[in-house]
């Protein structure tokens, strides 16, 4: 669902479902990321103790503050428009106890709104007055026993993945601090390895009830955070489900984003359909891939169940520096150009998005602070080139295929 979705959908959707995907990770595993103002800090604690007493901190009922959305994913310049997905800004975010989430962004022409619940997700844009909407696939059922609690990891159970994940990232203590008036603990995380774009992960959580409370990430060699969720007034208590009921003003068009078939579940048969002979055996189109593109060894090829065709996954480098290819045949829909923006003149919105030539083809290329994507058509195969690397090197990745 998310390849389909990430190589069809136009790119005012595609941005927003980002954006919602973003506060999902970072609402219901962080709200908000919030500078030090002064408020109650607690006592300092190593990090495992720290983490140890959120897992077991009693259950709030329920999550809502008042948040600033900054968002500086996209040079300014290519912005077009006043949009509060692309350029930031206030709004506020509901979490209940059972998951749900709300989120709404204060604009000048209309509220930009996401929605996540247990089964389905719902985005409102205001600038083309569209409501996009769609089903979550059903996770796995749990073999735990019902009515019966998980124990949660003991100190040296946490201290052990801890120690497992500093062979990867630089991890700091437990820093005592407060975020939206709440006493809380800050932990930075940064990746040792000098692959991909990311610099820096930042989460907070309340010290006294366990809730993520912060979250922020930085890219490469930069002070300010590419994407921030800033909380203030944070209050607990019961959400009523209505809060999570988006009601659109009447005339709103609504756009069903269907599942593809056999997303929501792995196929059995090819499931373990891996190696270049053993996926080119299953594609009407001919596969690339190279054993090296713009340095980057070849690490493994996948067949992908698309629905109504075959696709083929190759990933090439490793860790953050990973750049993905998926292949698929062209269709008229894979080769129509990426809209960026709605509107003319001064009611303009969105981004200018440059182009670059791949083997005579004009190919569309999305930068980003963390990213970069590239897509375009040749022979008869649509090719989406994602990773967390330059553009120059995700161009030199498409015109190596």
């Amino acid at each position: 669902m998310v390849n389909r979705f990430l190589r069809t959908a136009p790119t005012r959707r595609l941005l927003a479902t980002l954006a919602g995907v973003a506060v999902a990770i970072g609402g219901g595993a962080a709200i908000a990321v919030a500078a030090t103002g002064g408020g109650p800090v607690p006592k300092p604690e190593p990090l495992a103790a720290a983490i140890r007493g959120a897992l077991t901190a009693k259950p709030v009922k329920g999550i809502s503050a008042d948040i600033n959305f900054t968002n500086n994913l996209f040079p300014s310049f290519e912005i077009q428009g006043s949009d509060p997905l692309l350029t930031g800004g206030s709004g506020h975010i509901w979490v209940s106890n059972d998951g749900r989430l709300r989120l709404e962004l204060y604009g000048d022409n209309g509220d930009p709104e996401v929605v996540l619940t247990h089964s389905s997700w719902r985005i409102y844009d205001p600038t083309l007055n569209s409501v996009y909407e769609g089903k979550l696939p059903q996770s796995r059922p749990s073999s735990h026993k019902p009515g019966k609690a998980e124990a949660p990891p003991s100190l040296s159970q946490i201290q052990t993945e801890l120690n497992r994940l500093a062979t990867h990232l630089q991890i700091s203590g437990a820093i005592p601090t407060d975020v939206g008036g709440q006493p809380a603990f800050t932990v930075e995380m940064s990746p040792k390895s000098s692959a991909g774009l990311i610099g820096q992960l930042q989460v907070a959580w309340d010290a006294l009830k366990g809730v993520p409370l912060r979250f922020a990430v930085y890219a490469r060699g930069d002070s300010t955070p590419a994407l921030q969720i800033a909380a203030s007034g944070v209050s607990y208590g019961t959400i009523a489900a209505s809060v999570f009921d988006l009601q659109p003003p009447s005339g709103a068009h609504v756009v069903t984003v269907a599942m593809p078939a056999g997303s929501g579940k792995a196929s059995s048969n090819h499931a373990d359909v891996t190696g270049v002979n053993a996926v080119a055996r299953h594609l009407s189109f001919k596969l690339a891939a190279p054993r090296q593109l713009a340095g980057l060894q070849r690490r493994s090829v996948s067949l992908l169940d698309m629905g109504p065709h075959h696709g083929a996954l190759v990933l090439y480098g490793k860790g953050l520096g990973t750049v993905a290819v998926i292949e698929e045949p062209a269709t008229q829909g894979s080769q129509k150009q990426l809209s960026l923006s709605s509107g003319s003149g001064e009611h303009a919105s969105g981004i200018m998005l440059p182009t670059v030539s791949i083997h005579g083809a004009s190919a569309q290329q999305l930068d980003t602070a963390l990213g970069t994507i590239v897509r375009f058509s040749s022979g008869g195969v649509s090719y989406t080139v994602a990773g967390s690397v330059r553009p120059d090197v995700a161009d030199a990745v498409a015109r190596g295929l």
